[in-house]
């Protein structure tokens, strides 16, 4: 049935007659429905359109004061609610290092083959959280800014970014008590102390890049981030935190491969042997510590530049 709607150009009020039969297209011919859009107006862009790399890059270092002030307002606002605030990022290492102490040191004798045992473990705990803190937190970088991600056009790497350097800050927080313990267990300041500073550079690049892969990755797949405490537990077991891995893996030289690549081995060892006596970390290490920190950073970042568009419809 067709029903007649009136319109200010043809009854006897000066109202046209619209057809609105259905399946028929309303106002013009389907031929005009067809038409094509527009040309885009040059100069403008959609909003929320991925950027070229470099460009990208470019808005990133525009926004470098955006970094450093989020970053801060992170690390403020992450014990906000305890009593004992940012003091806790300096107890929970120590209490970790009690119980590795207490639980591997002690009962499981893992402390065979290593001469300084507390210093040996205080470097691998403190070190290692950096791994595991970017790890954790980099996977709710996007989910936990919803808010910010569809109120303000940034580019989304601002938020992994500030997330490992919050945990970065919390591993040079944590030097305050690492440089009191290493004395007190008869480890004393050399010259090779210097080449922490680029140790933890390297990790620093490498941690970024797992922060881009799990950021994108929990904004994609949100259950994701509940495997993350598993796995980086299976990690730090494989990494040499609280065993020293030439001993445990003697016999084994395929077991031994394996661990000695691992990137979280990698730079403990060069953490370790910068800041404790005995044989400083060969070439062909910090060679290992600066592949992994090259490639994983650049292949991390281009993947989770190439989710850009999808961020803020999560």
């Amino acid at each position: 049935m067709t029903a007649k709607l009136p319109s200010p150009a043809s009854n006897s009020r000066g109202a046209e007659i619209i057809d609105v039969t259905p399946g028929k297209p309303r106002g013009g011919s389907a031929q005009e429905f067809d038409a094509p859009l527009a040309p885009p107006v040059p100069g403008l862009q959609r909003a929320g359109a991925r950027l070229p790399v470099v460009e990208y890059l470019q808005r990133l270092w525009q926004r470098r004061w955006f970094i450093a002030a989020y970053t801060s307002a992170s690390r403020a606002a992450g014990y906000e609610g305890s009593f004992l605030g940012q003091a806790w990022q300096l107890l929970t290492p120590l209490l970790n290092i009690g119980v590795y102490y207490l639980i591997f040191g002690l009962l499981l004798n893992t402390s065979r083959g290593v001469p300084n045992f507390i210093a040996f473990l205080s470097v691998g705990v403190f070190v290692f959280t950096f791994c595991t803190s970017t790890l954790t937190v980099g996977a709710k970088a996007v989910t936990g800014n919803l808010g910010l991600v569809r109120a303000l056009q940034f580019p989304r790497a601002v938020l992994p970014m500030s997330t490992t350097l919050v945990a970065l800050m919390q591993l040079l927080t944590s030097c305050v008590v690492l440089v009191p313990i290493l004395l007190l267990s008869g480890v004393y300041p050399s010259p090779r102390w210097v080449l922490l500073v680029p140790a933890i550079a390297l990790q620093t690049m490498f941690c970024l890049g797992l922060a881009f892969v799990v950021a994108r990755i929990g904004a994609q797949v949100p259950d994701a981030t509940q495997l993350l405490p598993f796995i980086s537990r299976v990690w730090m077991y494989m990494s040499g935190v609280m065993y020293s891995v030439q001993v445990f893996t003697r016999g084994h030289p395929a077991l031994g491969v394996i661990l000695r690549n691992n990137p979280g081995y990698v730079y403990l060892e060069l953490a370790r042997n910068a800041l404790l006596p005995g044989q400083p970390a060969s070439v062909h290490l910090w060679l290992l510590g600066l592949l992994w920190a090259v490639g994983t950073l650049v292949f991390s970042f281009l993947y989770f530049w190439r989710g850009e568009e999808q961020y803020g419809n999560v």
